[in-house]
């Protein structure tokens, strides 16, 4: 469900930040996903509630938190292969297609963003991606779906083929280090921004969350549209507390 849009004058202001900006950058989190039937990982009763994380020194350290990480991966199997793109998805990716946003700076590793249209590369994943996996030594790519079959049949999945190093899904684990090459892209992406909206993000996950503050004492306009308060809202130009899908695809059509 996407929710009910921004009351008409919040729209109609994001609208016209929309229309005065020429450099874009939005900046989403779990909140534009939950909208395509993701559950949020970090809320109360979300999924590390009820499944603390494996960090990444366990993963390194243990055979047995590898298969344990691989088990819990292969059972999301339905949540993230079966997502599609939501409304605010598509309305980010509508707003790229129109050259109002250069670039989509993304918690999420759920692969949404690419379906939507956004072109690859204007997305910097600052977790990684769940779709497919990497040798930790060499970073070779390896698919979901031979590893799965791999899996349920020995147990686990095999060392990297090329080098020998662990196979892990291309995602950041809690106590793994940042991508420095994502997080110098997004930096760069901010910098040079003129409007930074944030979507469906709680701001609490740093150094990710340093980018809207960034950008904001660089000049560019702050806006956060979240359903729930966040520890920047005080720096926000505007701040819309409201479906993310029905407010963005609101004001597209004030762009029209």
């Amino acid at each position: 469900m996407t929710g009910r849009a921004g009351d008409h004058d919040d729209v109609q202001r994001l609208a016209a930040l929309i229309r005065q900006s020429s450099a874009g950058v939005v900046f989403t989190g779990a909140g534009i996903s939950t909208e395509s039937g993701i559950p949020d990982f970090r809320s109360p009763g979300g999924v590390w509630d009820r499944m603390p994380p494996i960090y990444f020194d366990s993963f390194m350290n243990s055979a047995e938190m590898r298969r344990e990480a691989w088990r819990r991966r292969f059972a999301m199997e339905e949540m993230f292969g079966g997502a599609q793109p939501n409304a605010g998805h598509l309305a980010v990716a509508e707003l790229a297609r129109r050259g109002k946003v250069g670039h989509v700076i993304t918690q999420n590793i759920d692969n949404l963003h690419q379906a939507s249209g956004v072109p690859a590369d204007n997305i910097i994943e600052l977790h990684g991606n769940t779709t497919y996996a990497t040798c930790l030594v060499c970073s070779t790519r390896y698919e979901i779906a031979p590893l799965k079959i791999c899996f349920e049949r020995d147990g686990e999945v095999p060392d990297c083929r090329l080098c020998g190093g662990f196979v892990k899904a291309a995602t950041i684990s809690f106590g793994q280090s940042m991508p420095e090459t994502a997080m110098q892209r997004a930096q760069d992406a901010t910098l040079a921004c003129d409007l930074f909206l944030v979507a469906g993000s709680s701001l609490v996950v740093y150094p990710a969350a340093g980018f809207p503050l960034l950008a904001k004492r660089m000049g560019a306009r702050l806006v956060i549209l979240n359903r729930t308060p966040t520890d920047q809202d005080d720096h926000a130009d505007l701040i819309i507390r409201a479906g993310i899908g029905a407010t963005l695809t609101a004001a597209l059509a004030l762009l029209e």
